[in-house]
């Protein structure tokens, strides 16, 4: 089966800090969702992006009330999941950990690390008699959305950086500055605090995930800059936060279209928890 059947698709998007923007579905309304494990951080918006089914998700709430550490994850993703999303598509503002990385770059990113440590990060809470669950979490991020990510913002003229590392740490506090320059030594280009938990969860359920970050600050590392605040982060949304949306809105048809003999995307009725 391919991804290219319109009717088999269903895009599932969670939307980060002021990159959540309901105006982006067409004929949207709101939907009220619950799960096993409690509801997700919104109602979930679905509607449509040129006749491909979305359901939005913001990660935070509408209104930016939920911190980092309070955020349903596993609500988040299982609500996604019980809505027949095929794919999920996940926005996140990041602080800069590389000077080549400068406010407002794109980052599609491929790899996490995770520092967060007060998060539920699984759906076993137990496992059944002689059947373990280890999710393979290598590749953690689809490489064909990453692909299609990318596709886009060359194709929109969208200055993007095509692989990043993010480190995830649990806030709501910003890092210090010793901790930014051990997460830079580590390997992390960005840093954040949402999207480890999300990835893994989501590969747990089955669904291909990708997300893209954007820039907004240098953290603290350089000396030279002014250590992150919130009021900066908001700066920089106002100014990129359509870029995002340019980005999503070209994307989303793309998962429904075949590249020469390959898929696009797998659908999940082919891929196993754990799979990528």
């Amino acid at each position: 089966m391919y991804a290219g059947d319109i009717n088999m698709v269903k895009i599932g998007i969670i939307g980060g800090s002021g990159l959540d923007d309901p105006e982006i579905l067409e004929n949207s309304f709101e939907k009220d969702s619950d799960t096993g494990y409690g509801k997700p951080s919104s109602t979930l918006k679905t509607g449509k992006v040129k006749d491909v089914d979305v359901v939005l998700i913001a990660r935070h709430g509408r209104e930016h009330t939920i911190p980092p550490t309070q955020v349903n994850f596993r609500a988040n993703i299982q609500a996604l999941k019980d809505e027949g999303c095929t794919h999920i598509l996940a926005t996140t503002a990041v602080g800069s950990l590389r000077e080549e990385i400068d406010r407002g770059h794109l980052v599609v990113l491929d790899q996490f690390i995770d520092f967060t440590r007060h998060r539920p990060i699984t759906f076993h809470e137990k496992f059944e008699s002689h059947k373990p669950a280890h999710s393979p979490m290598s590749d953690p991020f689809d490489e064909d959305l990453r692909q299609m990510l990318i596709k886009t913002c060359k194709k929109l003229k969208l200055f993007c950086h095509e692989n990043g590392t993010v480190v995830t740490i649990e806030g709501p506090r910003f890092s210090t500055r010793a901790e930014s320059n051990m997460f830079r030594m580590w390997g992390a280009d960005v840093i954040n605090m949402s999207i480890a938990p999300e990835a893994i969860l989501a590969n747990e359920a089955g669904i291909p995930y990708a997300a893209v970050a954007m820039s907004t600050d240098y953290d603290c590392w350089k000396e030279d800059e002014e250590p992150v605040t919130w009021e900066a982060v908001l700066e920089i949304f106002k100014k990129n936060a359509s870029n995002v949306t340019d980005l999503l809105l070209h994307a989303i048809p793309s998962i429904t279209e075949k590249t020469g003999d390959e898929e696009t995307c797998k659908d999940l009725g082919e891929k196993g928890a754990g799979d990528r």
